[in-house]
């Protein structure tokens, strides 16, 4: 398109001025749109850079077909599994006497967007991959009727051999057995021909959006997802992926931190459903979800505290993940920490720690000390300067890659899922997560961050003075381009 273009401008000067015009009603366009404000600035520094290629490459991204169907998709799956998704209001009237703000998020995520808070759900925290793993496969073994699993990446190894395995054991004994992960596997990760392969072992099995060598913005939307449900009963969701780097099987990038969270009860209903949903994009067939769903439990006991599954997709205007990433900062009243492998922040997030930690709080980052990608991390270190001097303290894993997607508040409040501090989990791809209020398994996230921050080195301001000049060039130049990483 590029150089289609510009080898058009050389030869009919008119259509510079034609797209001049056209590339003006598009910004004016743009800066009334309901999109973030960050990408709104690139689209303008874009058209107006490049006049030409900018203004046909925005108009080629907002008429793409393909994203437009499956948004249409998920909102009819979303009405397709209302009756399975509605609120218990005494669980909500319940949360009201404990804590209103709580409850406000609860209405928002359970009335406006399906995703309803849960009682009578035991929670196990898994501080390393290692741990998931173990069980995992006890929990696999465990399976009498159906097994779902969607994941990010999957690849060869040690890991995804024994749980491959197990699955296979399972679909001899009639345990009905779906296995999803993402397009972007296919380029290097897995063959393309992978889910013919494990159809002939029984696994049903989809890869979700594949990369194909057609154009088209649809493959920038991921399925970041991590997500495993065992007969309805238990299910898995955070930031580990199956390859052998979140095991420590393999060293990458020094030693992988990384967390997860099996929830066993009547919130895993809301991870079955959204499974389900992702599935039956390109079905045809309603799926019969009452087989996949077991009945609530008859009586709820605040005292066994609440918990929300929640789900984000970048089609319907909602950002879902950040909203529950303010509310656990705006409702702090002692301190907020956080594990996140990136920190490339819009506006509304920088200010918001900020002002938290102006406010007296304590406010604490863990971000990885050797990273998985250097441009986000030179990215990343852009904020350091602004958050450090407002308060927020920073802290670096000094054994290597932190990928854990953790915030943790007052002893009371948490949330553990895949959705990292970065506009691509935030805007661009498929997340989950799940909120937690007054569970006894915050303690033991609170315990493993505090373990943690004991292998970390505090950054202070004169480390951040310290960068060299191309460092700094490097991380500004690139901030340029945030929305897009």
């Amino acid at each position: 398109m590029f150089f289609g273009i510009y080898f058009l401008t050389d030869n009919w000067t008119y259509l510079y001025g034609v797209f001049s015009i056209i590339g003006t009603i598009a910004v004016i366009y743009i800066i009334n749109s309901e999109e973030n404000p960050a990408f709104k600035l690139t689209w303008v520094l874009c058209i107006m850079a490049l006049p030409i290629f900018g203004t046909f490459f925005y108009i080629y991204v907002k008429a793409q077909i393909g994203t437009r169907y499956i948004g249409k998709r998920l909102e009819t799956l979303k009405d397709e599994t209302e009756e399975y998704m509605r609120q218990d209001m005494e669980i909500i009237d319940a949360m009201k006497k404990s804590k209103l703000a709580n409850k406000n998020l609860s209405y928002y995520l359970g009335k406006h967007l399906g995703f309803p808070t849960y009682g009578n759900t035991r929670l196990e925290y898994y501080p390393l991959g290692e741990d998931k793993f173990e069980a995992l496969k006890r929990e696999l073994r465990k399976a009498e009727h159906f097994i779902f699993m969607e994941y990010f990446i999957v690849e060869g190894g040690e890991m995804w051999d024994e749980i491959r395995h197990i699955l296979e054991e399972k679909v001899t004994e009639g345990v009905e057995v779906r296995f999803m992960y993402d397009g972007m596997c296919s380029i290097s990760k897995l063959p393309s021909d992978y889910p013919w392969y494990l159809r002939r072992r029984g696994i049903r099995c989809k890869v979700f959006n594949p990369i194909n060598p057609i154009v088209s913005t649809i493959q920038n939307n991921r399925d970041h997802r991590k997500i495993c449900v065992i007969d309805g009963k238990v299910g898995f969701t955070g930031g580990i992926n199956l390859a052998d780097e979140y095991i420590n099987r393999r060293e990458r990038f020094g030693h992988w931190k990384d967390t997860a969270i099996m929830l066993e009860g009547d919130a895993v209903r809301s991870l079955t459903i959204m499974f389900l949903q992702m599935w039956n994009i390109g079905e045809k067939k309603i799926n019969d979800y009452d087989k996949y769903l077991l009945p609530p439990a008859q009586e709820f006991d605040p005292k066994d505290g609440y918990v929300l599954p929640y789900g984000d997709n970048p089609y319907d205007n909602e950002n879902v993940g950040e909203e529950v990433y303010f509310h656990i900062l705006n409702h702090a009243k002692e301190y907020v920490h956080i594990m996140t492998p990136y920190l490339i922040l819009d506006n509304e997030m920088t200010k918001t720690l900020a002002r938290v930690a102006k406010s007296g709080m304590e406010v604490i980052i863990i971000m990885p000390h050797i990273p998985d990608k250097p441009y986000a991390f030179a990215v990343a270190k852009t904020f350091y300067k602004e958050l450090i001097e407002a308060g927020v303290q920073i802290y670096e894993y000094t054994p290597g890659f932190v990928h854990a997607k953790v915030f943790v508040s007052d002893d009371d409040t948490a949330t553990v899922g895949t959705i990292n501090l970065d506009y691509r989990s935030l805007y661009l791809h498929f997340e989950d997560g799940v909120f937690i209020y007054n569970n006894e398994v915050i303690a033991d996230i609170e315990q493993d961050f505090q373990e943690t921050l004991l292998k970390c080195r505090s950054v202070t301001l004169k480390d951040v003075q310290k960068r060299t000049m191309k460092e700094k060039i490097e991380g500004q130049v690139l901030r340029l381009f945030a929305p897009l990483m």
